[in-house]
């Protein structure tokens, strides 16, 4: 399987309102706007930082061939889940930048009573009364220091080669799928050229293009599952590469070109731990076949779906929501001398679920896609 994704370690929301707050372990993560006051303006603004284990990016970053990562055949996306998208302009913006500074995740909640301080907060990186946000500005680095702007709210670079955006029209997805390659590459090898050669990995900060305006019309709630969503909902950081090949050796089977067919999955027992790597092999032949002159029964002949225009897709089962789309660079099939088939690392999906494979091909002119319960579960071990 050539799409990874990566679950965060840990989030939390920077709120200018409640400078002090610690919101660790809360349900949402959100970038929003707010002017709490229409008479005498009093705007305010959140952030979100969220950062994933350096041990586990770094370990599957490992899986991609050298060639395709110096070559640039792979792709990172920060993948966020919408929760409440409110008082939306037109076009809203959504940046995201790699953070400069460490931070801690801390244990509160939104508006707990009392509040909980023991995290970062939109003043103070790890703890309330540790070190302030702004107190260190690495080279190549900024932060919210001005007056107007409430001093805080993390520390972040700012080089185009690491920043990137969403824009959100009205009617739009508001869900975040943003490429972060570049910064993964600098976390991971050293390619960064702010400060030095490389960049330490402290995560991303993701905030509005246009905060503190004093504007009633910039309202902008935007708010997103965290990783302690008790949802299917929770951040991921996707890893993507094309890991097929195609060398069928001397094997006689043939090319799927006619249709109706019959698409079925091999080497599926039905449930997998979540250690597991499994590769799904992929049985296909016409669904009337012609009628041969052979030892064996006709309906035993295995083809090939055809290369470079057949992919496959994951959803899962209950929500029927994709958890891997087709993507013609990174999901196409491989074929051996046995048959068609792909690569799954099972531990990239969430365990105790069920999911669904689907195949999608393109024959005789026709892209069908192959959808008959090929069903599978992973489970915790």
């Amino acid at each position: 399987m050539a799409v990874l994704k990566i679950f965060p370690e840990k989030d939390a929301t920077l709120y200018s309102s409640y400078p002090n707050m610690n919101t660790g372990l809360d349900e949402i993560i959100e970038a929003t706007t707010t002017t709490l006051a229409y008479s005498v303006p009093n705007p305010q603004a959140s952030r979100f930082v969220i950062q994933f284990n350096d041990a586990e990016l770094s370990s599957s970053v490992s899986l991609i061939p050298i060639s395709k990562y110096n070559s640039g055949s792979w792709k990172a996306q920060l993948q966020c889940f919408v929760s409440i998208a409110e008082g939306l302009n037109l076009d809203t913006t959504v940046n995201c930048f790699p953070l400069a500074n460490s931070w801690g995740m801390g244990t509160g909640h939104y508006l707990d009573n009392p509040i909980v301080t023991n995290g970062t907060s939109w003043n103070w990186s790890n703890y309330s009364g540790s070190i302030p946000w702004t107190s260190s500005i690495p080279t190549g680095a900024t932060a919210s220091y001005s007056s107007s702007a409430l001093p805080g709210g993390g520390v972040w670079y700012t080089g185009s080669q690491y920043s990137s955006s969403v824009t959100f029209t009205y009617r739009t997805d508001k869900d975040i799928n943003l490429d972060v390659t570049n910064t993964v590459k600098a976390w991971t090898t050293g390619s960064g050229t702010i400060p030095t050669t490389k960049l330490t990995n402290y995560g991303f900060i993701l905030k509005q293009d246009v905060e503190f305006s004093g504007s009633t019309s910039y309202q902008t709630e935007l708010k997103y599952f965290s990783v302690d969503t008790n949802t299917i909902y929770p951040p991921a950081l996707q890893i993507s590469w094309d890991d097929s090949t195609w060398n069928t050796g001397s094997s006689p089977q043939t090319i799927l070109n006619t249709l109706p067919a019959t698409i079925t999955l091999a080497q599926n027992p039905g449930t997998f731990y979540s250690s597991s790597i499994n590769r799904f092999r992929i049985n296909a032949r016409p669904e009337y076949p012609l009628q041969l002159w052979q030892t064996s029964s006709v309906y035993t002949n295995n083809y090939y779906l055809p290369s470079g225009s057949s992919y496959y897709a994951i959803k899962d089962l209950e929500t029927n929501e994709y958890i891997v789309n087709f993507d013609t660079n990174y999901t196409k099939l491989s074929a051996d001398a046995t048959s068609s088939y792909f690569d799954m690392y099972m531990n990239y999906l969430q365990p105790e679920r069920y999911y669904t494979v689907l195949i999608q091909s393109t024959i005789d002119g026709s892209t069908v896609v192959f959808n008959d319960q090929y069903y599978f579960k992973v489970i915790n071990g």
